[in-house]
């Protein structure tokens, strides 16, 4: 093996989704400020380039997105593409073929859901395995199997091959209990990379005319409520990266500079996915979730590794505790417990990495 000081970060960089760009951007330049060469191994592949194309532009299937709002997702894309080609990328190789990387000093897998064997295009490809990569040290880093449940465990195949990396870390509870029961390892529990390099993803706020909506396909009776609270309080909703009819306004077309300022400049986020309440939190912005049956293991996940169980509602949940919840922001506890998991994070990393 060519002798190399490069670090190769291996997660899913050209997801058309603005968390998939905003942890790979966020991991690379935490590794970068710690003096790491680091950039994004490229993989390639045709059959995963229209399956994220077939999402980008159909994200609530079997309900097809109307012919009015095809455009915006087509420009959406367009620059999340855009956005992710002007990171530090290494020469494209096919996916299926990592032989074809170039060598590395280290390679680090995540973070996002690259283990998530339930994913539709790359849940159980090898290569996050680590199968094929030219590296002496294979280490992980904020790694998830997504909603793929600690119930159903670990063939010993894929435990075989998790046992090939000399560190490994997670960002959820789910995931930890997956490694320890199927390889008898303690992975370390770390921050997503937002949450722990968050300097180019947190923007200065400025004026707040709005709520943020970030999300799709939500549950009838939570659209019903968010509505209501709108109404009563005078707040305008803008719905970020999608499109919901029940919002006062859209932006489906941002790309993701533009989603992390208008998180920035929210009063509140409301959110089913994960990053939407990475994004609420690291801006300290008043903010809830309901689970989705893809996203219910991680967001249910990310509120308890803060202590912050109450931003996650179900149909219990009365006018007045949603509220109080869109009028409060992150509060100190859970600041304070960033900044312990922060510190843990670091000591892992300059440790998997020294």
């Amino acid at each position: 093996m060519a002798e190399t000081h490069r670090i190769g970060v291996l997660t899913f960089h050209r997801s058309i989704n603005y968390g998939s760009y905003w942890q790979a951007r966020c991991l690379l330049d935490g590794l970068r400020s710690r003096g790491r060469d680091a950039e994004l191994l490229d993989h390639d592949c045709g059959e995963v380039r229209r399956a994220e194309i077939r999402c980008a532009l159909q994200p609530e299937l079997p309900r097809r997105t109307p012919p009015r709002h095809l455009r915006r997702y087509v420009e959406k894309a367009r620059r999340l593409h855009r956005a992710i080609s002007q990171l530090p990328l290494s020469a494209p190789f096919p996916l299926q073929d990592p032989r074809q990387a170039a060598d590395y000093e280290a390679i680090v897998v995540g973070s996002d859901e690259v283990w998530n064997f339930r994913h539709p295009w790359y849940g159980s490809k090898p290569i996050f395995f680590g199968d094929g990569l030219k590296t002496s040290r294979l280490v992980s880093y904020a790694a998830s199997f997504g909603n793929h449940s600690a119930n159903d465990g670990i063939d010993s195949l894929w435990a075989d091959k998790l046992d090939r990396f000399s560190e490994l870390s997670v960002r959820d509870e789910n995931s930890l209990h997956l490694i320890r029961s199927g390889t008898g390892r303690l992975p370390a529990l770390v921050l997503d990379p937002c949450l722990q390099f968050p300097r180019s993803a947190r923007f200065e706020p400025s004026e707040q005319p709005y709520a943020l909506v970030y999300g799709h396909s939500f549950p009838r009776w939570f659209q019903a409520r968010i509505c209501d609270w709108a109404e009563r309080g005078g707040h305008r909703l803008l719905s970020v990266g999608y499109a919901n009819a029940w919002s006062d306004d859209e932006r489906v077309e941002a790309g993701p500079i533009e989603f992390a300022q208008l998180v920035a400049a929210a009063s509140a986020v409301i959110t089913n996915f994960f990053h939407g309440c990475v994004f609420a939190i690291l801006h300290g912005k008043p903010w809830l979730s309901c689970s989705s049956d893809y996203r219910s293991i991680k967001v249910r996940d990310l509120v308890s590794l803060l202590h912050d169980e109450t931003r996650l509602v179900d149909e219990r949940v009365s006018a007045a505790e949603i509220a109080q919840l869109l009028a409060t922001p992150v509060q100190e506890r859970v600041n304070e417990r960033i900044a312990e998991l922060g510190a843990h994070s670091n000591t892992y990393l300059d440790a998997a990495l020294s």
